[in-house]
């Protein structure tokens, strides 16, 4: 029986983190990080989001922890989510 109450609630857990909508306007979000969000949209590794920007790979990555930390996104499906919603707001804007 603990069983299949546990199986439930791993459902509902997966369920509720699906329906999980990131609210952009909700989330401070710097030019700079701006700038970082659109290459990291763009499939642009750490690496070349560095080059493009001329700052250093460490700080990339410490961007985007503070924009995740921001957004409350502590877990790497909700990463893709916040790039997901990026690229729609990009292209809603296009």
């Amino acid at each position: 029986m603990a069983k299949i109450v546990q199986q439930a609630k791993r459902r509902v857990n997966a369920q509720q983190e699906e329906q999980t909508v990131i609210d952009l306007e909700q989330v401070k979000v710097t030019p700079r990080d701006q700038q970082v969000l659109n290459l990291l949209v763009q499939g642009c590794s750490n690496k070349e989001i560095a080059g493009q920007l001329n700052i250093s790979p460490r700080t990339v990555k410490q961007h985007l922890r503070t924009l995740f930390l921001r957004a409350g996104i502590r877990e790497g499906r909700k990463r893709v989510k916040l790039a997901i919603a990026m690229f729609s707001k990009e292209e809603a804007q296009s």
